[in-house]
């Protein structure tokens, strides 16, 4: 089993920066993949970027290519979420999700409750 609480979540006006926070416990961290979802109200939930287990591959939306950054602390159990040059169409509830192993394939095996973030002109 995989715990996952975000943090970091809140309203900004476009051009701001926020950054996300989860934080992980249950199974030892460094041996599973992480990334992060969001869903607008409406639309369906979006992969936004993931991180392999040693960190070393990554991947993101082409929407937030360039404006986000995805980064894990193994030693502290968690991963974070880097959003600059935000933009309304970024306005979403976002969620921190765990896979079952070192990469990013299938689906997320556990979630986060989600954080919203509310990006204003």
């Amino acid at each position: 089993q995989v715990q996952l609480v975000e943090s970091g979540g809140g309203l900004v006006q476009a051009g701001d920066s926020l950054r996300l926070s989860c934080a992980a416990s249950g199974r030892t961290f460094s041996s599973y993949a992480m990334g992060w979802f969001r869903q607008a109200s409406g639309k369906e939930r979006e992969v936004v970027a993931q991180i392999s287990s040693s960190a070393r591959v990554k991947y993101y939306a082409d929407s937030v290519k360039g404006r986000f950054t995805i980064s894990r602390d193994n030693a502290e159990n968690t991963v974070s979420l880097q959003m600059n040059s935000l933009k309304p169409e970024d306005t979403a509830v976002y969620y921190c999700a765990a896979y079952s192993g070192p990469y990013y394939s299938g689906t997320p095996g556990y979630w986060g409750q989600g954080t919203q973030v509310t990006v204003s002109l």
